[in-house]
């Protein structure tokens, strides 16, 4: 538990302030001394571990939205200069994974046979980019030739937004009406309702039958966020549907944990290497509100009570595949503290690739817990890798990052993410390494000195490499490809450009395969002069 969080909530609870009004101050003052000696010691490590290489092994993905707008009516020409410029801000700081939104109220960027046009793209619902271009598919393109991975992001029950005014014709709802429900100018699938679980996993099932993504990704939009006073109107469905559940809260839930399995036994049936990820809320279940289920010492918003969404069943169930809960909070925030909340899913949630959610905004514009001088960045990250159960990031969200919000792409590039890093690992989906790279050899061309090598041979694509690491090693340095220490490069090609400057440094060249899931082949060894 945070100290920052024991010592406030001992605060507001009067705990300090109930004995006499003298002894009291004293007490204060010496509690006050103490806790910022034992922060001090607490922070020390974290601090330690900020300076330690990075890991060999780190998701270091974006989120890159469409529901807030910042693409709706532009041009193909606009938003693809817009794209680029995301996308090459965020390699140079490390990124390594793109969660793009392509699915937000039941409609699509991308050419769907279900649902039509996204108003998020051409402004007005229905209606599809002209010039035509199909922008996951672009997307995916340029994701894989900058080395990133491409995560399709769909809200699977929201079907419309309080902004949307008008649906096209061919939208779903005017197919069916009677499958949803409205809740607070929303409509939303109602997901009581098997033929709209079935519907849904047709949509994602569809997008990872026809587009190369490498994973597919939905957020924590599961029944709607509830607003004081207004009740989901599926209590009719409910006594329909009830299958035996007496409370209607279980029953929820169990509606969200079928449609979960359907949804991930969906994807993997067409590409069983395409991951499935979901990035709940930040708090699981408040321990305040009892302690049959694990809870945090936090006071907001629940997945399991609120949203019925049973995160940690999912996980344990191995119905998920990576995790990202959002923990966008500050460290020391009064009601949802970022460690404790960090620590409480690496404990209970780590059976599954755990990332963690971070807002880059309130990360840069909340104070260093221990230095009034700088902001959260290091201590958070120094936390994320302490934490052996997280392998990685998500940040929220991408245009933060590209424009540098508190010099975070910076300290990214210069610093957190200056090696390369390979995806972590899903042993569960696949664990069998492709074989080495052939026949390397170190070429002139007329740009310059590279070395080449020969794909290895592969007999189904779960075996193919699809990209290949290189490390850099100085001759009779000893060969060591267990950390990022010596990995200089990843690539989708079969060349690698050398640092080449006199001739006069012999170096060791290795490279290895890597398959979709990122299994590592032996190696493939070159002696070079550079």
């Amino acid at each position: 538990m945070n100290l920052h969080y024991l010592y406030t909530q001992n605060l507001h609870a009067g705990r300090v302030c109930s004995v006499a009004q003298g002894a009291g101050h004293s007490f204060f003052l010496h509690m006050n001394k103490l806790y910022s000696l034992l922060l001090a010691l607490v922070m020390l490590p974290l601090a330690v571990q900020a300076q330690m290489p990075a890991p060999k092994r780190e998701f270091r993905g974006a989120w890159i939205q469409i529901i807030n707008g910042q693409f709706q009516g532009m041009s193909r020409e606009t938003m693809q200069a817009n794209l680029t410029h995301q996308l090459d801000a965020l390699q140079r700081c490390g990124v390594n994974a793109i969660v793009f939104q392509v699915r937000g109220e039941a409609d699509a960027l991308y050419a769907s046979p279900y649902e039509p046009w996204s108003r998020f793209l051409t402004g007005t619902q229905g209606t599809p980019p002209d010039p035509y271009w199909d922008p996951l598919e672009w997307m995916v393109q340029q994701c894989h030739r900058r080395g990133m991975e491409l995560h399709a992001w769909i809200n699977p029950f929201r079907a419309k937004t309080k902004g949307t005014t008008a649906l096209a014709a061919n939208h779903p709802y005017h197919q069916n009406p009677h499958r949803f429900f409205e809740y607070d100018g929303l409509y939303l699938f109602n997901p009581g309702l098997e033929e709209n679980r079935r519907y849904i996993c047709s949509v994602a099932a569809d997008i990872v039958r026809r587009y190369d993504v490498d994973g597919l990704h939905i957020d924590d939009y599961f029944y709607p966020y509830p607003v004081v006073g207004v009740q989901i109107p599926d209590a009719a469905t409910y006594q329909m549907h009830r299958n035996g559940i007496d409370n209607i809260d279980d029953w929820r839930r169990y509606n969200v944990n079928l449609f979960i399995e359907m949804l991930s036994d969906s994807i993997h049936a067409v590409k069983p290497w395409v991951k499935f990820g979901v990035s709940p809320f930040g708090i699981y279940h408040n321990h305040k509100e009892g302690d049959r289920l694990p809870g945090s010492p936090t006071n907001g918003l629940q997945n399991y009570d609120n949203l019925y969404a049973d995160v940690l069943y999912w996980v344990n169930k191995g119905w998920v595949d990576y995790l990202v809960p959002q923990i966008y909070w500050e460290i020391g925030h009064k009601a949802a503290d970022y460690a404790c909340l960090a620590r409480w899913w690496s404990r209970f949630a780590g059976a599954r690739p755990l990332y963690i959610g971070q807002d880059v905004e309130r990360t840069v514009r909340a104070a260093d817990p221990a230095s009034a001088d700088g902001d959260q960045m290091e201590a958070k990250l120094a936390l994320q890798r302490e934490l052996r159960a997280v392998q990685g990031s998500c940040l929220w969200y991408s245009a933060a990052v590209v424009r540098n919000e508190g010099g975070y792409a910076t300290r990214l590039q210069q610093r957190y993410h200056a090696r390369p890093a390979l995806q972590p690992l899903y042993p569960f989906l696949d664990d069998k390494a492709p074989r080495a790279p052939r026949k390397l050899k170190a070429r002139w061309m007329p740009d310059g000195y590279y070395l080449f090598w020969l794909a290895p041979k592969a007999r189904q694509e779960a075996d193919r490499a699809h990209q290949y690491a290189v490390y850099a090693f100085k001759q009779g340095e000893k060969i060591d490809l267990s950390s990022a220490e010596h990995l200089v490069g990843i690539t989708r090609h079969t060349l690698y450009k050398l640092p080449y400057v006199n001739g006069a440094e012999k170096c060791v060249y290795v490279v290895t395969a890597l398959d979709r899931l990122h299994n590592e082949s032996k190696p493939g060894k070159a002696k070079v002069k550079l």
